[in-house]
This record gives structure tokens, C-alpha cells and sequence, in this order.
């Protein structure tokens, strides 16, 4: 069986490394589904939910990125998360607090600037919180 190899890292830490046999996140233009060889690629990555199926004990990791860069290698994937957090360590209280908070911001924002940045953090708190509900779904 082929695998590639991939590698999660944040500026924080290594998230992820290992055998996988396929890979599936963000792509800035839509879902992307990385197999074994893969034509080699960059791209930005969105906020949500990077899915790894292992290749080692077929189960799968489960990673939330606030988006980055993807590079693909035909034997190598590479994600560089912005902000990155495993999908066990996601909590949903603190996401649903943090993205009410960017909503109340984007309302008394006083000017484009700081309604931009409590834009970004709003849509970051919904994508993490679609990626949790995605990965309790999946257990």
C-alpha cells in the first residue's frame, strides 16, 4: 500500500507526523483530497478541519487549522498552520464564548480595520466549531 508522509506544524508546535494513506482539508478554492504521488502543489489553506487517515492503524487524525500554507511533494505533504489545534483537544465552550465576543466586536467596531480583524475571528471561531461538531460526528 502507498502512503505519503505528512507533517502538521503551527508557530506553537509539530501537531502531526506520520504515514498517511490520504489527506483532506481547506483548500482556499474548495476541499482538497490528497492520495499517495500527488501532483506537487501550493496554496493558501482556509480556517476548518484537516482530516488524516493513517496508514499505520487506520484510524484517523483529526486536525483544526486557522488556516496557512499546504505544500504536496508526491511523497510528502506539508501543513503550516497558522493556528493549529488537535481535534481532541477542541473545545466548544470556549470557541462558541470567543466567537460571540468577535460577533459583539464586529458591532461596536470603530473602524474598517477593527472590524475586519473581528470579522477574521468570527469566521475562525465558526470554522472551528463546524470542525468540532464534524469530528464528534465522526467518533
Amino acid at each position: 500500500m502507498a502512503t505519503i508522509h505528512v507533517d502538521v506544524v503551527s508557530a506553537e508546535e509539530e501537531i502531526f507526523s506520520g504515514e498517511a494513506k490520504f489527506v483532506a482539508l481547506p483548500g482556499e478554492s474548495g476541499e482538497l483530497g490528497i492520495l499517495p504521488r500527488h501532483t506537487p502543489l501550493i496554496t493558501r489553506i482556509k480556517p476548518g478541519a484537516v482530516r488524516i487517515e493513517r496508514a499505520d492503524n487506520n484510524e484517523e487524525e483529526f486536525v483544526f487549522v486557522a488556516g496557512g500554507i499546504l505544500e504536496v511533494q508526491p511523497g510528502k505533504v506539508t501543513v503550516l498552520a497558522d493556528t493549529a489545534i488537535r481535534g481532541h483537544d477542541l473545545d466548544e465552550a470556549k470557541a462558541t464564548e470567543a466567537k460571540r465576543l468577535a460577533e459583539e466586536a464586529m458591532k461596536h467596531a470603530k473602524s474598517e480595520i477593527d472590524f475586519a480583524k473581528a470579522q477574521g475571528e468570527f469566521a475562525a471561531m465558526a470554522a472551528q466549531i463546524a470542525a468540532l461538531r464534524k469530528f464528534r460526528g465522526n467518533k
